[in-house]
């Protein structure tokens, strides 16, 4: 087991040190001045001595290779760089934009969670009726439907024709609620990005909780709890749905890697002030340090989502632990 971790170590960090390599050499070595990816298209107006200036600020007045081991310090204190387009810096930007991703995209990975779960085992253990059949058929619609065009048909609907719901931002523009009036305004403006995010997600739980389910229900231990007399909802629950549960756990661990990066789709349709927001704003206004420090995060989280799967996996599944 320990020689197992070792190797995931070791592997995590060449993908870490591989990506960071990548988002280091990228901007520099495209065509054209690297300049042209820190200031955008204001670099026209600047006076050579102004351009000077700032490849002493970002160091690229020095060897790439010293450029790289500066780049790197940065990023182990914590320095994210500058923002071009925002005029702060990254880590300040990260900071106000990830509370409201992280309350998105984590609440819509929970719904969708339990909602998948729940309809799949009960499809699987359906397998075959029209109910089965009947909410396949409506989830693999689901699946097939872009993230942008559920937002506009919610918007359309509740919003526009009920007018129940806000249609765009967190909170309401100009009104500063306080306490538990902050909190309900909040709510109001999340029901509709978050049913949209739990919409286009949920179809990858439901499908995999249902074939894992349907997996489960052909082992033989199965058929020996059903002869043994136990009633089917606790040959479901306490025997089927436990070991389905395997995949579900790791989809679900794997996708918690790329809740902090948004979703950018979602938060740009409702203008949701989140991680992913910033990066669609950032790739208009070509402020490539953001994006750059951006991609690293999700990089990073997805690192961390993959690692904590390792770790976890061998105490969901026993198998692991005898293999490693």
């Amino acid at each position: 087991m320990a020689r197992f971790f070792a190797a995931k170590i070791a592997q995590y960090a060449l993908v870490l040190l591989v990506a960071l390599t990548l988002n280091f050499l990228l901007p520099r070595f495209m065509p054209g001045d690297p300049l042209q990816y820190i200031v955008g298209e204001d670099i026209g107006r600047l006076t050579p001595a102004e351009r000077d200036a700032i490849r002493v600020q970002y160091g690229l007045d020095r060897p790439v290779v010293e450029q790289f081991a500066r780049y790197v310090g940065d990023l182990a204190r914590g320095d994210l760089g500058w923002s071009i387009g925002r005029k702060a810096p990254i880590g300040d930007v990260l900071k106000e934009r990830l509370p409201p991703t992280v309350l998105l995209t984590g609440a819509a990975l929970i719904l969708s969670t339990l909602i998948g779960v729940a309809l799949g085992a009960f499809a699987a253990w359906r397998r075959g009726r029209r109910s089965d059949l009947g909410i396949l058929t409506g989830f693999i619609f689901l699946e097939s439907m872009p993230a942008f065009w559920v937002g506009m048909l919610l918007i359309a609907i509740f919003s526009v024709n009920l007018r129940v719901l806000p249609i765009f931002g967190m909170e309401t523009p100009y009104v500063r609620y306080e306490g538990l009036r902050r909190v309900a305004d909040i709510g109001q403006h999340l029901v509709l990005p978050l049913a949209t995010l739990t919409i286009v997600s949920i179809s990858a739980m439901f499908l995999t909780a249902r074939y894992s389910m349907l997996g489960v229900l052909g082992e033989e231990y199965i058929t020996v709890a059903r002869a043994k007399g136990l009633r089917e909802t606790w040959v479901l629950f306490r025997h089927a749905l436990r070991n389905a549960l395997l995949p579900v756990a790791t989809l679900f661990m794997l996708r918690v890697g790329f809740v902090i990066s948004g979703a950018v789709v979602v938060e740009t349709v409702f203008n949701w002030p989140g991680v992913g927001r910033m990066l669609f704003d950032a790739v208009l206004a070509r402020d490539y340090p953001l994006l750059q420090a951006g991609f690293i995060l999700t990089t990073f989280a997805v690192v961390a989502a993959n690692a904590l799967v390792d770790v976890v996996y061998p105490f969901l599944d026993p198998r692991v632990r005898v293999h490693g």
